[in-house]
């Protein structure tokens, strides 16, 4: 046996053969492809030989026993690269790429979760490393020590790559232009393999970085002339209804809407957001059939996409890897119309996603970041400030806003992986015996509680009665690697189709001295809402590059595009080229031209938004005759340096000046 494994070739192979076995049941066991067909099924047996044999084969450059000690170092980080895109691919169903790995102010925040996402089984994945350093020391000593030939690693290299040529024939017959419509990056992976992947992005990354240096003015006049054709005009009636008043914006981290109205042990999970969404006080407008619309970006991409109605990048955010970039935000826009204060209150560091540059392009004047609130032990978890000590907080530095302002207020609590102190949970867990999704009821209902007692300090304070109300989610918070848990929670099979629907989150609008509209059944995503924000304050959304549409408006778009390509219409559904009825759920055989020319139209969305974001366009676009565009160097976030928090100081200085002022002009100093 000895003698039979003593040279390197056989290392070599056996080498191989471990890192593509393992390759295909990670595949297989962690990663939702959606294979259809046979074809399918050989092409992701088939795809890891090319880029291991190509990457192997560097080691036999190497001579004499070194040749091991190569081939070991190599395959333990092609596993390293493995096992990070399956931890990766747990929580966000989807892969790293190169602009996810320069988001590295994120990592210090991320333990918690990542740990949550590690099981014990994962030790598998180093048993082949292990197996190989015991085969190197027990046989290197018998290898000839003869020199390798020079030819033999080019042999090898060159066999990877007429494999993967042969992958990439068979996988374009699958599915033609595959590295052309390359919005989906599960169709990549399934088709030439997670490393191939890796490398096809790394390429794509560099002729993205070329793109604005090779973009000019012209480039952004067939963005403007397809936005200025899909504009729908206003609702007569709600235009500028909301002119002069504040607007607050409140983010609900990893909301669903399935979660409104749902009852768990019997009891709601979210009572308050249930009686705004149902209308109880007849003043807020629920639009049922809001999506998200975030990749890789997550919240980061929310914000973007709600705030410039532009779609997220396809890989990476766009927070970190276009913060430099030109942007006409409905921050900046109502701060340039109506001469809005715009600030962010949110209870984590303000370096997180990078938003303490990318804030100043959207012309945000006020950073209320961490050092802001009361930061200690007893108040945090998880990846911050608990809500509920966030938004009490909050209201004084709300309160100490030059109005009219616009106010974005981000939750955190209800954040993978849910944690939450035994005390704060007012609510039992799931019973599914997955811990993530138990536990995303309770912190559900820990930011539901929060949320009401928000609304009544708002009211405390004056606020209420003049402030335009948007609440919005921001991202699924479930996965579908827990697609098991949530059938038994929902009662139903989690089909492709299911899980497009599940990526509702809410929408809600509250126009004060408006009577809401109750439940809206209009399709709308998040790229909807600035126009439908500037409408509601009279400001013309046609003026500005806006890819959504007023959700108030008669002519409203009633289509969601994903960022992936797939889409969503009253109708119909489109799903990983799989058409489905919306009514009976079924798969549409012979799709219509109609569902073909949206598919075409998405896409198209698609890449103008790239386009845009990518050749950073909007500096060459003016809006309006006295459009003045957003210099970052007025913008400046310091820490807060006060004696307390921010709220305790500012409600004693309102207690010393109210104090002051009713003692006939004799001043109280502390």
């Amino acid at each position: 046996m000895r003698k039979t494994l003593s040279s390197k070739a056989t290392f070599f192979i056996i080498a191989a053969l471990f890192l593509w076995i393992k390759s295909y049941l990670v595949y297989i066991f962690e990663f939702d492809l959606g294979v259809n067909n046979s074809l399918q099924e050989l092409l992701l047996l088939f795809n890891p030989i090319s880029s291991i044999l190509f990457f192997l084969g560097i080691a036999l450059f190497i001579k004499g026993q070194k040749m091991g000690v190569w081939v070991i170092t190599i395959q333990a980080l092609m596993t390293i690269f493995l096992y990070a895109n399956v931890m990766f691919y747990r929580f966000n169903n989807d892969f790293i790429t190169i602009p996810v790995l320069t988001q590295t102010s994120n990592f210090g925040s991320l333990g918690g979760s990542v740990a949550s996402l590690a099981q014990w089984s994962d030790l598998l994945y180093i048993v082949d490393i292990v197996l190989l350093i015991g085969l190197y020391v027990w046989t290197r000593k018998d290898w000839t020590i003869s020199k390798t030939r020079f030819r033999k690693p080019l042999i090898v290299m060159t066999a990877g790559i007429l494999a993967f040529t042969v992958n990439l024939h068979f996988a374009e017959k699958d599915r033609p232009e595959l590295l052309k419509r390359t919005f989906d990056r599960n169709y990549i992976v399934k088709y030439i393999g997670a490393y191939n992947f890796a490398i096809y992005d790394i390429v794509q990354n560099v002729q993205s970085s070329t793109q604005r240096v090779l973009a000019d003015s012209n480039d952004i006049t067939v963005v403007e002339n397809y936005t200025k054709n899909k504009f729908a005009e206003p609702n007569e009636e709600l235009f500028g209804i909301g002119e002069g008043k504040n607007i607050i914006k409140i983010h609900l981290e990893s909301y669903q809407s399935f979660l409104i109205d749902y009852e768990l042990h019997g009891k709601e999970v979210t009572p308050f957001i249930n009686s705004l969404a149902n209308d109880q006080n007849h003043e807020f407008t629920y639009f049922e059939n809001f999506f998200h619309q975030t990749e890789q970006g997550k919240t980061a991409d929310a914000e973007l996409i709600v705030d410039n109605s532009l779609f997220g990048l396809p890989q990476g955010a766009a927070f970190v890897t276009k913060a430099k970039n030109t942007y006409q935000s409905l921050p900046s826009v109502l701060k340039n119309e109506q001469d809005y204060t715009n600030a962010i209150l949110h209870g984590d560091g303000k370096s997180f996603w990078n938003r303490d540059e990318i804030y100043k392009q959207f012309a945000i004047d006020e950073f209320f970041d961490e050092t802001y609130y009361d930061m200690s032990e007893d108040n945090v978890i998880g990846y911050g400030l608990k809500d509920k000590p966030f938004f009490e907080d909050s209201v004084p530095m709300l309160e100490s806003l030059e109005e009219p302002f616009y106010a974005h207020l981000i939750s955190l609590t209800h954040h993978h992986p849910y944690l939450i102190d035994e005390e704060d949970a007012t609510i039992a867990p799931a019973e599914t015996g997955d811990k993530s999704v138990d536990r995303y009821f309770q912190t559900a209902r820990y930011l539901d509680e929060a949320l009401e007692q928000f609304f009544i300090d708002l009211k405390e304070s004056g606020l209420y009665d003049d402030s335009i109300i948007m609440i919005y989610g921001d991202h699924y918070g479930v996965s579908n690697n827990h697609n098991p848990a949530m059938s038994k929670l929902l009662d139903r099979e989690i089909t492709p189709f299911e899980s497009a629907q599940l990526q509702r989150v809410p929408f809600m609008v509250r126009i004060p001295g408006v009577e809401g509209q109750g439940t809206v059944s209009n399709y709308s995503g998040q790229v909807d809402v600035m126009p439908t924000m500037l409408h509601l304050v009279g400001i013309r959304a046609q003026d500005y590059i806006q890819l959504g549409t007023d959700v108030f408006s008669e002519d409203h778009k009633q289509y969601v595009a994903f960022r992936n390509g797939d889409f969503i219409t009253p109708e119909y559904t489109m799903v990983q080229d799989t058409y489905y009825d919306n009514e009976t759920e079924e798969p549409i055989e012979e799709p219509t031209e109609e569902m073909k020319e949206m598919r075409d139209t998405i896409l198209h969305e698609l890449g103008l938004s790239d386009k845009v974001l990518q050749g950073d366009l909007l500096r060459y676009y003016t809006p309006t005759d006295n459009w003045a565009p957003v210099n970052k160097k007025d913008y400046f976030y310091s820490e807060y340096d006060g004696e307390s928090t921010f709220a305790e100081d500012y409600r004693k200085q309102q207690a010393i000046t109210e104090h002051s002022s009713s003692t006939n002009g004799f001043e109280i100093r502390e």
